[in-house]
């Protein structure tokens, strides 16, 4: 079967049951996709980025309702529109997945990474819920296969750049990657000064072209709003749900009485509750730290986000029992998934090299430990990856700068959610790439799929 074969077959893999799930399963939205869904409507009508009160909006990131807005126009604001939507982009995501992939290692490998995250039920599942997760992960992944095609040259930092730059109005965090995006100049070459010095301009250029096409939207928040916000105003916000003397290190509602009562606009809202959120860190920066294992294990030990959406959108349907299996099946499919990735940094272990025999054995009784401890500290296992990438980072960066990319979308968002809080569809933007890294498990062939059909 030839890749654009596969391509083909793969697209009808990972569309039908994500069409299935978005015809199925979607109700009127909830929780967040509530506001999503408020602001791709009014966009859709020209009324331009506003909230319930009708004046100028930006708590949200816009991306995802722009989007949305944009189907709106053309097919109706519809219930099986947005998720619809979904679905095709679910579905490009598997492919681009295994595009990807295919500039690291064979292409049987590479195939796996796009089955893996054609049929990983959590991205099914998101087909049916209007929340930015997927599509923030489909901005990571695309950018990533734009540098790797294009290995460093003008062109590809320029692209590269603009896709991330869409990326992070859907998902502020993204341009966090954009450096990253300078190592694919290294991935056929040397860690010579002269390849760094390329990486180091591919990387500058791409995180530049990012933020010049957020600019726009930073200039309107400017002249609409009360003040300045880079995409939106949530940070301060989120800095205190992770800080304020409630905190548990997951989401919880602020009120006016924990510190901010007299605000005349959001941008003048989210910049008080920053200046509020330092100063319970200053405070007892003890009690800050000791939360971060909490909010990483509310990031990354279970997956159940997407159930408690459906629970509430469709009670009737979703039942308890019901939606404990949900949960069970999201959690562990999960975890499997994220003890198979933190393989695919290791060589494969051999009797005649014990030197690889112990990482294997090392990371097997951690992925062990995190199974059978009763509250399943799978986050231990996320830092794993980290901390292998941050070991081989000169092997990985010239033979497999995809995998570092991974693990280096990986560590950004443990650096967020440790500052500030932890919820598990977080962890739904490396989802993709945690699936190109479990495809890639124990090595493999170096021989990248992509080289062999240049």
């Amino acid at each position: 079967m030839t890749p654009r074969t596969f391509t083909a077959a793969l697209s009808l893999l990972a569309l039908l049951p994500r069409l299935y799930v978005a015809i199925a399963w979607s109700r009127e939205p909830v929780w967040d996709g509530h506001f999503y869904d408020i602001g791709a409507r009014n966009i859709a009508a020209g009324l331009g980025y506003v909230g319930t009160s009708g004046g100028a909006w930006s708590h949200y990131p816009v991306g995802y309702s722009a989007l949305l807005a944009g189907a709106y126009r053309l097919a109706g604001p519809g219930q099986y529109v947005g998720p619809v939507l979904n679905a095709l982009c679910g579905t490009l995501l598997a492919v681009l997945t295994y595009r990807l992939t295919r500039h690291v290692v064979s292409e049987r490998r590479a195939r796996i990474a796009g089955v893996l995250t054609a049929l990983y039920p959590g991205l099914i599942v998101y087909s049916a819920l209007l929340m930015t997760e997927p599509i923030a992960a489909l901005g990571l992944v695309a950018a990533a296969l734009v540098a790797a095609h294009y290995r460093g040259s003008l062109k590809g930092s320029l692209v590269a750049g603009v896709v991330l730059g869409l990326s992070t109005l859907v998902r502020p965090q993204s341009i966090l990657c954009a450096p990253a995006l300078g190592l694919f100049a290294l991935s056929e070459g040397e860690l010579s000064r002269a390849a760094l010095r390329r990486a180091t301009q591919s990387a500058a250029v791409a995180s530049l072209t990012a933020l010049l096409v957020v600019a726009p939207w930073t200039i309107r928040n400017c002249k609409v709003m009360d003040g300045c916000a880079f995409v939106s105003t949530n940070a301060g916000w989120n800095l205190a749900i992770g800080a304020f003397p409630r905190a548990t290190g997951r989401f919880a509602t602020l009120r006016g009485s924990d510190g901010c009562q007299i605000v005349t606009g959001q941008v003048q809202q989210d910049r008080c509750w920053m200046r509020i959120g330092w100063h319970w860190i200053a405070q007892d920066p003890q009690r800050w730290l000791s939360l971060v294992p909490k909010k990483l294990g509310y990031t990354l030990d279970h997956e159940s986000y997407a159930i408690g959406y459906l629970g509430r959108a469709d009670a009737d349907t979703w039942t308890d029992e019901r939606q404990h299996l949900g949960r069970g099946v999201l959690s562990w499919t999960h975890r499997a998934l994220l003890s198979v990735a933190a393989f695919g940094l290791l060589r494969r272990p051999s009797l005649e090299r014990p030197t690889t025999l112990w990482p294997t054995m090392l990371l097997g009784l951690l992925v062990w430990f995190a199974a059978t401890t009763p509250n399943h500290p799978f986050w231990l296992v996320a830092v794993a990856i980290v901390v292998l990438a941050a070991l081989r980072w000169r092997s990985l960066v010239t033979t497999g700068v995809a995998l570092f990319y991974g693990a280096f979308s990986l560590a950004s968002l443990l650096l967020i959610h440790a500052v500030f809080f932890g919820e598990d569809r977080y962890h739904i933007v490396v989802t993709p790439l945690l699936c190109m890294l479990a495809a890639c498990a124990w090595g493999g062939s170096r021989r990248p799929a992509a080289a062999e059909t240049r």
